[in-house]
């Protein structure tokens, strides 16, 4: 008897329980972070911050990126200066992929130098940035309602129409778009599939749990747990304190989130922590 009832307690928990975040640190004194990385090279982790460190959309060479130790002490605050509203970030083959208000930069890690930017054409505000396997760059334009592709040395313009276009995620041949109040998925040929609506705020950053749910960060201060077949629930809630929750990182290996509080110039780390045997519907 004993083992059944603690068989039955042990699967009712979770259908109440839900995934939950504890704070590990909060580092201040950063200048406007938009966007966090991980990076990690052999046994060397750390990560890459974007600082816009001025307006939002305005090319005034103010803006860089700075470097955190995992643990939230500053590791080198002024690794990259002179870019123009920094904001997504993303990393393939020793390079940092910067969206870069209207042109994608490339630097050079090793050296911490610009190799390359590239204007995107006809952009207004590129937002977010991420590379699938083969080394194909999306770029999202969140005015321009659209998402770039970059790829054998040119930017052209692969999907339109994506309302307030704004964190991207390739996974496979499929790409993920956080827009608006929607998640979404473009297959390799561009078509669109809805995974998840109902934000309460704008979508801003998105990271895969690596089960099939999303993690997925609003602006203005909420941060959703989407699970693979499109149920979500808020897991974090700062807009009372003014934080707001931009293009949030994810370490997999250790369940560590990353979000930088844009005007609130900080970054806090937080321990995601996941039900036992929650019910999900798989990875997709």
């Amino acid at each position: 008897m004993k083992k059944y009832l603690s068989l039955l307690l042990t699967l009712s928990l979770p259908l109440s329980a839900k995934p939950q975040l504890e704070l590990l640190w909060q580092t201040e004194g950063l200048r406007v972070p938009e966007s966090v990385l991980v990076h990690q090279q052999q046994n060397d982790k750390f990560l890459f911050v974007s600082e816009i460190d001025g307006e939002g959309n305005a090319a005034d060479g103010e803006g860089g990126v700075a470097l955190l130790n995992t643990d939230g002490s500053m590791r080198e605050h002024n690794w990259l200066r002179g870019l123009n509203a920094p904001k997504g970030l993303a990393q393939y083959q020793g390079k940092l992929y910067v969206a870069d208000l209207t042109e994608l930069v490339i630097i050079d890690i090793a050296t911490a130098k610009v190799t390359a930017k590239i204007p995107a054409p006809d952009a207004v505000f590129l937002n977010d940035v991420t590379i699938d396997e083969h080394g194909v760059v999306y770029i999202s334009d969140t005015r321009k309602n659209r998402v770039y592709k970059y790829a054998k040395g040119s930017i052209s313009i692969w999907l339109e129409d994506i309302i307030a276009a704004n964190g991207l995620k390739s996974i496979g041949s499929n790409l993920y778009i956080a827009a608006a109040d929607l998640l979404l998925k473009a297959d390799k040929n561009g078509e669109i599939t809805q995974i998840a609506k109902g934000f309460s705020q704008r979508a801003d950053g998105l990271e895969p749990v690596g089960n099939g749910d999303f993690i997925v960060s609003c602006w203005a201060g909420i941060i959703y747990y989407v699970y693979a077949d499109g149920r979500m629930e808020a897991i974090l809630d700062t807009q009372q304190q003014k934080l707001n929750t931009a293009d949030i990182g994810w370490d997999a290996k250790t369940n560590t989130l990353y979000v930088p509080t844009f005007f609130g110039n900080s970054v806090s780390a937080y321990k995601l922590t996941l039900p036992a045997m929650s019910s999900r519907s798989g990875s997709r």
